[in-house]
């Protein structure tokens, strides 16, 4: 499988999509080489390649009625709506173990996308360089604007990887891999659309000139890559895997059944073109 990768969108609570088709290939053994993420997609993986079965659905669901998971309160205590802290420290040392031993054994590649705030260009991470700052990164990816403090590593101010990279299918290419299995968390036919950044984002963020452009350029680097990756696709270079339903998830919910609806998609719609899937991988 030299020269595969795999990569995975963020999305927030989206994510949860991404979590059933990677339960799926764990069930399966089934291990790309190389796997990137930014976000939602960046922490999914991690479980992936320390090869903890059903972690991500405990993290991701099972503790999402948790006050210091998502709440309000945290806002209105830490100015954050999901609880930091307690998803990259007290979740992954304590309430639900991270296997960092097989994570940092594991062969196979695992990057991590973040936004550097100061330029706003896309940072990736290595695992073979920085397992053991992990946890910081796989932070600092899922710190998303407004409802995040910034992450400062390595001299540098970081955010939100889907800011600059929401679908970092060109870094895998650039790392050697001309062919790749795409995990979204959106629909066929969506296209992001421009957003409209609110006065208090420019406020706070003042500072950072370089976040700010990469907020306004999202949509575009958006749907630019997903109009290549369909090119790809039609020449056989990219496998994507996608909800087939309607979402009825956003990028924050606290719905359990809805999320696990579509955690249960995810395992389905991936299932049920696992024929293709294979071929590909082959």
């Amino acid at each position: 499988m030299k020269g595969l990768g795999l990569v995975l969108e963020g999305g927030g609570s989206r994510g949860v999509y991404t979590a059933g088709v990677l339960q799926f290939l764990m069930e399966k053994n089934i291990y790309l080489p190389y796997v990137i993420g930014v976000s939602a997609g960046a922490c999914n993986g991690s479980s992936y390649i320390s090869r903890q079965l059903e972690r991500n659905k405990r993290v991701t669901i099972d503790y999402v009625s948790h006050p210091e998971y998502l709440s309000f309160r945290n806002y209105l205590k830490k100015r954050q709506l999901f609880g930091m802290d307690f998803i990259f420290d007290t979740l992954p040392n304590e309430l639900v173990p991270f296997d960092f031993e097989t994570f940092n054994k594991a062969v196979e590649e695992f990057v991590v996308g973040v936004t550097d705030c100061k330029t706003g260009e896309p940072l990736f991470y290595r695992k073979s360089t920085y397992a053991d700052d992990m946890l910081t990164l796989l932070r600092a990816s899922s710190s998303l604007p407004l409802v995040a403090p910034v992450v400062n590593f390595d001299n540098r101010v970081l955010m939100d990887g889907g800011i600059s990279a929401p679908i970092p299918i060109k870094q895998s290419i650039e790392d050697g891999n001309p062919k790749n299995i795409v995990v979204l968390t959106r629909n066929r036919g969506y296209y992001k659309k421009p957003a409209t950044a609110h006065w208090y984002i420019r406020r706070k963020y003042r500072h950072y000139p370089g976040l700010l452009e990469a907020i306004d350029r999202r949509h575009q680097v958006y749907n630019q890559t997903l109009n290549e990756l369909f090119e790809e696709e039609k020449k056989g270079n990219v496998f994507i895997i996608c909800p087939t339903e309607k979402l009825m998830v956003g990028r924050i919910e606290k719905n359990k059944n809805k999320l696990l609806h579509l955690y249960n998609r995810g395992y389905e719609d991936v299932k049920s073109i696992s024929d293709s899937l294979n071929e590909f991988i082959s």
